[in-house]
């Protein structure tokens, strides 16, 4: 199996855009299509030819550039079925426990409610990658827009038994602003200050955070550190459970500034 090529940017303000090209089948996909006109330049760039489209949720900045570059490489679009009606050009549906072969590698469904009700993740286990737009970000996880917080809870916590070296790809560079909230409830933690420190350097430079490792992200991520000590501490929740400290992190991250 040839080893996969990724090519991730910024687009839009703060959306990251990423192409995964087979070079054996010459076959790319576009992980969302957040901007058609930036796509197709990378593309230009690269010398690759759209292929494929996955969706992960209907928020229009994930799904802007379905039609125009449909219309003009005739690309299949793969998206959520819970969505269907909301996902622009969309040909095949899918839902959490549905797998496929991409040219030969691997893809693995996660249903993800919360952010949206319909919201799913690409996981393709041989390539060690997970997409996850906007359920888990780097250092921080999405807003709670459609579905409940219990859902957003498990919908964020299902990565956890992925191996620590998988790559998390997420939907927005939002990693500094991220950090500083993760500070603020978990102010001890080394790994987390040494990564903090890291991300301001990167953005400082211009470059990109992610992706991030899941293994990382168990470190660091508040969102995936419920039983803290810490974060329970500060949160005064020394006796919660992990759903209700989920809760209550996501609430304060919605207002922090």
């Amino acid at each position: 199996m040839t080893a996969l090529q990724f090519h991730q940017f910024i687009c839009r303000s703060d959306n990251y855009a990423v192409l995964v090209h087979d070079p054996a089948s010459g076959a790319t996909v576009s992980i969302d299509a957040p901007d058609a006109d930036a796509i197709i330049n990378a593309l230009d760039a690269k010398g690759w030819t759209l292929t494929d489209i996955f969706t992960t949720h209907h928020h229009g900045d994930h799904v802007e550039g379905n039609l125009a570059l449909k219309q003009r490489f005739q690309c299949a679009i793969t998206g959520p079925k819970a969505e269907a009606g909301k996902i622009p050009g969309i040909d095949r549906r899918l839902g959490g426990g549905d797998a496929f072969t991409w040219v030969g590698h691997d893809v693995r469904i996660f249903d993800c409610p919360g952010h949206t009700l319909g919201h799913i993740a690409y996981h393709m286990p041989d390539d060690t990658v997970l997409f996850a737009a906007d359920t888990l970000f780097s250092l921080g996880c999405g807003r709670v827009f459609e579905g409940t917080m219990a859902e957003m809870h498990h919908s964020v916590n299902q990565f956890r038994d992925l191996p620590p070296e998988t790559l998390l790809h997420c939907g927005h560079e939002y990693t500094q602003s991220n950090a500083r909230f993760a500070l603020s409830v978990e102010p001890g933690n080394a790994a987390l200050q040494a990564r903090a420190k890291e991300v301001d350097r990167l953005r400082v430079d211009g470059k990109m955070t992610c992706p991030t490792r899941i293994g990382d992200e168990l470190e660091t991520n508040p969102f995936l550190r419920c039983a803290s000590a810490e974060i329970r501490r500060i949160l005064n929740l020394a006796q919660a459970s992990d759903e209700e400290v989920f809760a209550a992190l996501r609430r304060a991250k919605d207002s922090f500034r």
